[in-house]
């Protein structure tokens, strides 16, 4: 029987041994491709080949591909064979072979690689594809065994490469099976299972829906590890293999419960051991839990991963715990999972913390409901309301069952599931217009034709170019005019292209006739790079010898911001600790943003010391260097790679010195003295377990400590003081100010008490209860609310109600003491007269407060107190 390990270490080397090139696994966050939040399949890193955007280094390989799906979330844990995160096994030809060799290979390596036996296999082909049913009969399949499945036809959508399938199928036995007699290929239930997809892409689809040809054909294939491992292990689920049970042993063992003895606590122990794995996975390609895009679907899933452990009885942090086992079985094979264990680690720590108070959100809101059914005798929670606790505060419908059967209450359970369906129906429909979405231009295929621009910025800003196309709003145009906008490729370029952060160059591109203002490049992913020009004089022609030239100063000083960002890694590295991995990132010619992780906000004395770190660096004058070498030499020499970039095998490193080494692709300065000076004018926290550097080089610095120093000045000049003396000047006048609030608090208090003497005078007796209504001079909310406290002691009896105007604002408030005196109700009293001042308010029955908009209204407000108590007694009478 063979491991998991060994069956995926088995397949890459067969693959290999037919001419395919091993290529490890991409990351989980899909490189430019906008369709797509995660990799989701084998063949999601390689689509730049498939789509002829970028031409292929080599014309075959093979794969072990991480994936994450999360459409099925609710099945997992409860089939044999759902899982959100997955292995993806796959071998691909890039316009090399095709049917005739791929076929057979599949063949071989199911029957006489892994040994499965002949009489268990099945294959499933497109209808109309005879050629694929004719070479699998060559290769040995039975033709009873050959089933037709108008299905098996493979699309990336409506519009681009597709072409017919063949799935391989293992017959797991009748016991397996729903026992129907017409069960067969296609079944619901788990006896066949698919194991192994190919793909003939050979044809490309129109917007009409017409296929057409391939010049050059592709093939790609799909296994799951997973699958095939349960197969050769010969159990019952893919949880039962060795690629999970030492996770669910571990659940079990924390949960103080035993795998296998309770259905209820089985389906839980999977779904923690499937949600740890994949989160784990997720955190190490660096993606970050947040409320949107792939954070907000880690979130999701570690969550649900949690109120699952719940369910088994685990309240305290574990996932720790099984992660150190999925460290064990699969670091080896993914290094990421050791290499950024610290930023793992800070994650599970913060999410497992932050999400135990969401639950107990959850469980008040949900005892709120129990006792409001109590008082009502009802006995069925709706399924809207259970879906909105799931779905808003991450509450599980199941714990919900659980708390409320207690209580003698139900979960509308039908409601429930049709509210969930409407959400994943609509999520579905969401991803698959996503997955659509792209579509080739005109300029992406004619910048596919004319391939990679050649990029002289690293060492000149000036060059002489060849305009290869142009492009405006209706298309290719032959060339254009002044006042016109347009997009150009040229032969090479001294322009350097937004990307890694760095914002793109500024200049101009001339002849001797014309000349252009470069407004804005990108690089696509076939290597051209565009330029979008306003021209400004003459015409500009394809075919046209253009002279470019790039702003020296604006690069210059982007040039030293960039440098500087690679100095601030290092030494936030060195003082805060390893686990400070590069977030994100802007340089331009003003500033630098630096967002890294970190859990909690830098001190002062560690923000000096990171200043004076960098600072050091840039007097030393390191010498910067950077040199092309593969991505291993890379990584002998220690460079720091950015966080869940996938890189190719020949990558840039920037050395500065023995301080600081990265891979970059970015412009820098020669020599680290150029900076002239560092300076951080900012530090915070932009999410979870994350912050941000803004800082300046360069003159931008050194404008920037002027600004400081006017400022400073100006503030000298009102304290009517020297520069030295400023601050002194201000703790002084700090301690007056307090000393003058607390002299104020305490005139007010007496004032308050004289003006509650003075105005005793104006109480009326309306039906034998004393009323006080009268304005008052109250700052705020909190002095009128303690002078009619006063008063109330001195009335003993009766009704009081205030007014007061601060900041063009009326406050009001109304004392019934005792309360319920003669039915009175003060927060009913102050509605009445706040609403004659345009507001509104309300209360306890002997203590209300309101606001108005309008105090010209407050004296008649106020002179109407008598007749609206006369109102309500005349009312309870």
């Amino acid at each position: 029987m063979y491991t998991g390990n060994q069956l995926r270490e088995m397949f890459l080397k067969y693959f290999e041994g037919k001419g395919h090139v091993i290529q490890p696994s991409a990351s989980l966050i899909p490189k430019d491709d906008p369709t797509l939040l995660l990799t989701v399949a084998g063949m999601v890193p390689f689509k730049p080949y498939f789509l002829r955007q970028v031409e292929p280094p080599f014309s075959r390989a093979t794969t072990a591909q991480k994936c994450v799906r999360t459409p099925d979330l609710e099945s997992v844990g409860k089939t044999a064979r759902h899982h959100t995160f997955f292995e993806m096994l796959g071998n691909f030809s890039f316009g090399d072979y095709f049917k005739e060799e791929v076929i057979p290979w599949a063949w071989e390596y199911i029957t006489v690689i892994l040994q499965i036996p002949v009489e268990k296999l099945w294959v499933t082909i497109y209808p109309e594809d005879e050629e694929a049913r004719s070479i699998w009969s060559k290769a040995g399949v039975s033709p009873d065994r050959i089933v037709a499945d108008p299905e098996n036809f493979w699309a990336a959508g409506p519009v681009g490469p597709c072409g017919p399938c063949s799935e391989i199928y293992v017959d797991l036995g009748e016991s397996r099976g729903c026992g129907k007699d017409d069960c067969a290929i296609g079944c619901d239930c788990d006896r066949f299972l698919e194991v192994w997809n190919l793909v003939f892409m050979q044809y490309i689809r129109n917007e009409a829906g017409t296929l057409t040809p391939l010049p050059k054909r592709n093939i790609d294939t799909g296994m799951g590890l997973e699958r095939i491992a349960s197969v050769i292990q010969g159990v019952e689920s893919n949880f039962d293999t060795d690629l999970f049970m030492p996770l669910i042993n571990k659940t079990a063992e924390i949960a103080g419960l035993q795998y296998k003895k309770d259905p209820k606590t089985d389906v839980a122990l999977k779904v923690v051991a499937d949600h740890a794995r994949a989160v784990s996975f997720m955190l190490a390609d660096g993606i970050r839990p947040s409320s949107d895009g792939r954070g907000y679907v880690l979130r999701r899933i570690l969550r649900r991963g949690i109120r699952f452990a719940r369910l088994l009885g685990i309240e305290k942090p574990f996932l720790e715990q099984i992660f150190r086992v999925i460290q064990e079985h699969y670091a080896h094979w993914y290094t990421e999972l050791k290499e950024n264990e610290n930023f793992i680690l800070n994650h599970l720590r913060l999410e497992e913390k932050n999400f135990q108070a969401t639950l107990e959100q959850g469980m008040l809101i949900l005892q709120d409901k129990v006792k409001a059914f109590r008082e009502s005798g009802q006995k069925i929670l709706s399924g809207e309301d259970a879906f909105h606790l799931y779905e808003t505060y991450g509450f599980p419908v199941e714990l919900t069952e659980e708390m409320l059967l207690e209580e003698g209450i139900s979960v509308d359970m039908e409601s429930f599931d049709k509210a969930s369906e409407e959400h994943r129906l609509l999520a579905k429909e969401q991803s698959r217009q996503m997955k659509a979405a792209g579509e080739n231009s005109l300029l992406t295929e004619k910048a596919k034709r004319l391939g990679p621009t050649r990029f002289l910025g690293y060492e000149q800003l000036e060059s002489d170019s060849i305009i290869e196309a142009m492009f405006n709003e209706e298309g290719e145009v032959d060339g254009a005019g002044e006042g016109e906008e347009v997009i150009c490729l040229l032969d090479q370029t001294p322009f350097y292209a937004e990307s890694g952060g760095q914002i793109s160059d500024e200049g101009i591109i001339r002849t001797g006739k014309a000349y252009a203002e470069v407004l804005e490049l990108r690089k696509l992913p076939s290597g051209a790079i565009t330029h979008r020009l306003l021209i400004k004089d003459g015409v500009l022609k394809i075919g046209e010898k253009v002279h470019t030239v790039v702003n020296k100063e604006k690069r210059k000083a982007i040039a030293g911001h960039h440098s500087s960002t690679h100095l601030l890694q290092t030494a936030l590295r060195k003082i805060l600790g390893d686990h400070v991995q590069q977030a994100g990132s802007l340089v331009t010619s003003e500033r630098l943003r630096f967002d890294f992780s970190h859990f909690s906000p830098l001190t002062a004395e560690q923000i000096t010391e990171v200043e004076n770190n960098v600072n050091r660096q840039i007097m030393a004058s390191l010498t910067v260097q950077a040199e092309e070498m593969s991505m291993n030499q890379a990584r002998e020499k220690g460079a720091i790679a950015l966080f869940g970039e996938k890189y190719g095998e020949i990558v840039r490193l920037v050395e500065m010195g023995d301080y600081s080494r990265e891979l970059c692709g970015g412009t820098h300065v020669k020599n680290t003295g150029e900076i002239g000076l560092f300076k951080i004018i900012s530090e915070g926290g932009i999410g979870a377990g994350l912050r941000r550097i803004e800082a300046v080089a360069g003159m931008e610095s050194l404008a920037y400590l002027r600004e400081m120093e006017s400022q400073f000045d100006e503030i000298s000049t009102v304290l009517k003081v020297q520069p030295k003396e400023s601050v002194k000047k201000i703790h002084l006048m700090t301690a007056q100010i307090r000393e003058l609030e607390k002299e104020i608090q305490q005139l007010n208090a007496k004032l308050s008490k004289y003006e509650a003497d003075s105005i005793m005078s104006k109480v009326q007796d309306i039906h034998g209860v004393k009323i006080l209504a009268s304005r008052v001079q109250a700052p705020d909310m909190e002095t009128l609310r303690q002078t009619a406290d006063m008063l109330r002691d001195k009335l003993k009896e009766g009704v009081i109600v205030l007014g007061a105007v601060a900041d063009e604002k009326v406050n009001l408030v109304t004392v019934v003491h005792p309360s319920g005196l003669n039915g009175l109700h003060a927060g009913k009293i102050i509605k009445e007269v706040a609403s004659i001042t345009g507001g509104g308010g309300g209360g306890r029955p002997d203590m209300a407060q309101a606001g108005g908009k309008d105090p010209s209204k407050l004296g008649e407000a106020l002179d109407k107190v008598p007749s609206i108590i006369h109102h309500f007694l005349g009312h309870n009478s």
